[in-house]
């Protein structure tokens, strides 16, 4: 069965995605900068059963990332649902990072969202279905975090982007947007916004919602639906 790709699959968000996914018993594949963040994913999630693949890639390097993506392809086949969950999360203000950093920011925080989305969701498209969720943030631009922050507005416009693109072919594109420092048992729990992927990849296409903001107050959780 066609699993889930998750990109970023880091001890935070990653972690919980990788167990949200694989308790439905999906097959998971991992993505991630190190061997060693990759092995602690896995065996936390081993006791679940699925089959679990792994591939080493930095996001902002395209050639890693398309060659971790067919890895995924190969062994699972065309995926049910893609995560892009990688991002740069560094405080910084105007004109304290030098244009260099702010492109290495903004490739990993935008761009290797845009080459995960060009790679594996025209497949996707040709079989009809499926999903592409990408972990959003900063709900309002702050001045102490601004590379988060534009990139974060990029986020944005590439989910509309490609919603506009491919929703006509089947694919719910969609961003999960995180309002606070992710950490278990807080309100901004790992475990409780893993839900929110798992009720996008899940809705009925007559419910579609393009973001999901996890404020951390009133419950969680504002829907924002389609625009058509």
């Amino acid at each position: 069965m066609p699993g889930a790709v998750i990109i970023g699959a880091g001890s935070g968000i990653g972690q919980s995605l990788a167990h949200r996914f694989a308790k439905e018993g999906m097959p998971i594949a991992l993505i991630a900068r190190t061997t060693k963040t990759l092995e602690a994913v896995a065996h936390n999630i081993s006791h679940t059963g699925v089959q679990v693949i792994t591939s080493t890639a930095d996001s902002s390097n395209e050639t890693a990332l398309r060659a971790a993506l067919d890895a995924a392809t190969v062994e699972l086949g065309t995926p049910d649902v893609v995560i892009y969950n990688a991002a740069i999360i560094q405080r910084d203000v105007i004109g304290e990072l030098s244009a260099r950093a702010h492109l290495e920011a903004w490739s990993v925080n935008v761009v290797g969202a845009l080459t995960a989305a060009a790679h594996t969701i025209p497949s996707m498209a040709r079989r009809g279905n499926g999903s592409f969720i990408v972990t959003g943030g900063m709900p309002e631009p702050k001045p102490e975090f601004v590379s988060l922050s534009i990139g974060k507005a990029g986020v944005r416009t590439l989910v509309e982007l490609l919603d506009q693109t491919y929703r006509p072919a089947g694919i719910h594109v969609a961003t999960v947007t995180v309002g606070g420092p992710v950490a278990a048992n807080t309100d901004f729990d790992p475990d409780d916004i893993a839900e929110h992927y798992w009720k996008l990849h899940t809705q009925p296409q007559d419910q579609w919602v393009r973001e999901i903001v996890h404020s951390g107050i009133n419950g969680h959780e504002r829907a924002n639906p389609l625009s058509h």
